[in-house]
């Protein structure tokens, strides 16, 4: 297990460039398994979540060719089906979450699937019903095999279009759903699917590849099934849960950076949402510019009582960013609520937070209040461990605002959603040192 070495108290300063986005590249690099043909993909993050995906569709059998940094080409013209049926597959499928997201492919494309119970954050209960009803829906027969270690079979030698209403607005659902209906026969109608920047890019990728999709950016997706798909080229956007991750260590630390290339217009509320902690943020182009601030001060609503920052369904603010804005809090001027309505185990971290100095109630598994200190008091440098990717890099930032040194066990959780992290950081002034 590695650890971060981290020393506290330093100013950042100078410009960061963003990773590719990690949620979209689960969806991006499974739908290669569409065709036959090539496809290239640009601005993959170099993190372990992807990594251990694109391995996994090599032992599939997808071909490989790496074009520079970041850039790969796939060619899936001659998959093996029987890998699925090993006991390499079940393991490896399992310890990845984003292994789910190639289900709806095969499914499109081999008329069958098979996934073992699949891994990731340890952030309360992630049910897969969301994505099985779907392929349901399209005609799949669903069996839950617990005998021999791999949990999901699914049929679908005969899979047509359909109407479905989601039971919730998933955006792996939604994809992987998505997939299997493009190459269904007839029409599906996807009612309160998602709508996140990361769905709408493979929504525009696949319909280069000839895929009939409309709606793209709504909840109400239409997709007229076709006979095949071709290969296509495709850039991922830049990450924007890495961008507010950012923004947040900046305020913290009191750092002036740049976070370059951000494309802004797909941040949707984030920007607005920090500037709600008395963030100042400039947009220049599509850069962010973040001043080093001595003091920022939470806002209140209009009649004067607390500010809360609750996730919701994209245009909404994004889950995966809750963490981030509650440690951003604790050296902020004023008090706010965090609410984080989608896991039920992702505001558990915080204990390690109190032990640092912060002033947070836990209120339940759901609701944290943050009392800013306003810079009046620093963090104290402590050991803690990484329990998720998110939690992670917010005890990063909080380390990095710390007074003394703290170690951050785990922190191959950081590496699954966060690129060479370290190195990039400290190249504008922080001091994390890999143990």
């Amino acid at each position: 297990m590695a650890s971060f070495k981290v020393t506290g108290g330093n100013r950042l300063k100078g410009e960061l460039q963003p990773q590719g986005a990690k949620n979209e590249a689960l969806q991006i690099l499974c739908a290669v398994v569409l065709t036959a043909e090539p496809v290239t993909i640009h601005n993959i993050p170099d993190i372990r979540d992807v990594n251990q995906l694109i391995a996994l569709l090599g032992d599939m059998g997808v071909k490989q060719q790496k074009l520079g940094p970041g850039s790969i080409r796939f060619q899936a013209d001659d998959v093996n089906l029987d890998y699925l049926e090993s006991d390499t597959y079940k393991q490896k499928a399992a310890a990845l979450r984003g292994s789910i997201m190639l289900m709806g492919p095969t499914l499109a494309r081999f008329k069958k699937g098979r996934l073992p119970r699949p891994g990731g954050d340890k952030i309360g209960r992630r049910r897969l019903d969301t994505h099985f009803l779907g392929f349901e829906k399209l005609g799949a027969k669903f069996n839950y095999d617990a005998t021999d270690g791999c949990f999901y079979q699914v049929d679908a030698s005969d899979l047509k279009g359909a109407y479905m209403l989601l039971d919730e607005a998933s955006v792996t659902g939604t994809a992987n759903i998505l997939m299997a209906a493009v190459l269904a026969e007839g029409i599906t109608t996807i009612y309160n699917a998602a709508c996140e920047p990361y769905l709408q890019q493979l929504c525009k990728m696949l319909n280069r590849m000839g895929a009939k999709i409309g709606g793209v950016g709504s909840n109400l997706l239409t997709i007229e099934g076709v006979g095949g798909l071709r290969g296509t080229e495709h850039t991922m956007l830049p990450d924007m849960i890495e961008i507010g991750s950012f923004i947040g260590m900046a305020a913290m630390t009191q750092s002036e950076i740049t976070i370059k290339n951000c494309s802004v217009p797909d941040l949707g509320v984030i920007p607005a949402t920090f500037r709600k902690l008395g963030i100042q943020l400039e947009i220049r182009g599509d850069d962010l510019y973040i001043p080093a601030q001595d003091v920022y001060e939470i806002e209140t609503f209009i009649d004067g009582s607390m500010l809360t920052v609750a996730d919701a369904p994209w245009p909404g603010f994004t889950p995966d960013l809750l963490s981030i804005v509650l440690v951003t809090a604790i050296q902020a001027k004023g008090t706010v609520l965090i609410h984080q309505k989608m896991f039920e185990s992702r505001l558990f971290f915080v204990d390690k937070l109190m032990e640092m100095g912060a002033q947070i109630i836990l209120c339940d598994p759901h609701r944290a209040t943050v009392v800013g200190l306003g810079r009046e008091n620093q963090l104290r440098g402590i050991r803690m461990t990484s329990p998720d990717i998110r939690a992670g890099v917010s005890l990063l930032i909080a380390a990095m605002s710390a007074k003394g040194v703290s170690i951050i066990d785990n922190i191959e959780q950081i590496d699954r959603g966060y690129q060479h992290i370290d190195t990039r950081l400290n190249a504008i002034g922080a001091e994390i040192v890999r143990l």
